[in-house]
């Protein structure tokens, strides 16, 4: 049996999700904030744990393996979306907060795709409904690569790359009529003239521009556009990002449905997340 390596209690938290530095993870340790999935508490930040020790903040249970997963299960709520007996792609899988959250929600086959390494937390890496597949660059990833079966729905949550760099490649992959939920990160879209001080995109003239890009790219890239809105969480540095539901089609001219308003959506981002944290 593998014994699971055991981390700091402060690295966990930041790599959960739930704190931007470990400097911060170390303060809510030390106010006894910080507790597992029994409730034990927790107040030295260097104590060491396994490393798929479920962690959350005092009064704030965590339901999934990392805070990240937040933004999909809204749009599994708000989109009704259904992904029982299905086989997932999570592209940009990380600690596995998309995995676990599809899991939870009848998946039968999750493919954790990501192009680091000994990110996927030990609950999922064990988990025989999980194919990893690491250090894996999708850009030239190929249908043969899915070896438990072609994916049906997929999810995208990269960093430090263009969605418009992920969409073209995923058509040739993903089941035809399959959905897709994307998570839009302006401050990766936008070029680095646009993103300020501390890596933040401020200018709503700049979301609006990111969006209407990223929707056109979509449609030109054989996508319905079917929902568009915001994440409930900001980004690690304090950004606000949105999520889209696509769908992989064979018509000649993609649509995008008449309840997709960009306005909207980011009239409704800025009123839910003025007062939210990062």
């Amino acid at each position: 049996m593998v014994s699971m390596k055991k981390e700091r209690i402060d690295v966990l938290l930041q790599q959960q999700g739930f704190f931007d530095s470990r400097e911060q993870a170390k303060r809510a340790v030390m106010a006894g904030e910080v507790y597992d999935e029994n409730d034990q508490r927790y107040d030295k930040p260097g104590s060491k744990i396994p490393g798929d020790t479920t962690l959350h903040l005092k009064g704030k249970h965590m339901p999934y393996v990392s805070r990240g997963g937040l933004k999909l299960a809204k749009a599994m709520k708000v989109f009704a979306l259904d992904v029982k007996g299905k086989n997932v792609l999570d592209i940009g899988s990380s600690t596995g907060g998309f995995t676990d959250v599809m899991l939870q929600n009848g998946a039968a086959h999750s493919y954790a795709l990501d192009v680091g390494t000994n990110q996927l937390v030990w609950k999922l890496r064990e988990d025989p409904r999980v194919t990893v597949m690491e250090q894996t660059n999708f850009r030239y990833s190929q249908l043969a690569d899915f070896t438990y079966g072609q994916p049906e729905f997929a999810t995208i949550d990269v960093s430090f790359i263009s969605l418009r760099l992920i969409l073209p490649n995923l058509a040739t992959i993903l089941k035809p009529g399959g959905t897709v939920v994307a998570l839009i990160k302006p401050q990766f879209e936008a070029g680095p003239e646009y993103v300020g001080k501390g890596g933040i995109v401020r200018d709503p003239q700049v979301h609006r521009a990111v969006l209407e890009r990223i929707l056109n790219f979509a449609l030109a890239h054989h996508y319905d556009v079917l929902n568009l809105d915001y994440s409930p969480i900001k980004g690690g540095t304090g950004n606000i990002e949105f999520i889209t539901q696509l769908r992989l089609t064979n018509a000649v001219k993609p649509q995008a449905a008449a309840s997709v308003s960009i306005d909207k959506t980011l009239q409704a981002a800025y009123q839910g997340l003025n007062n939210a944290t990062k």
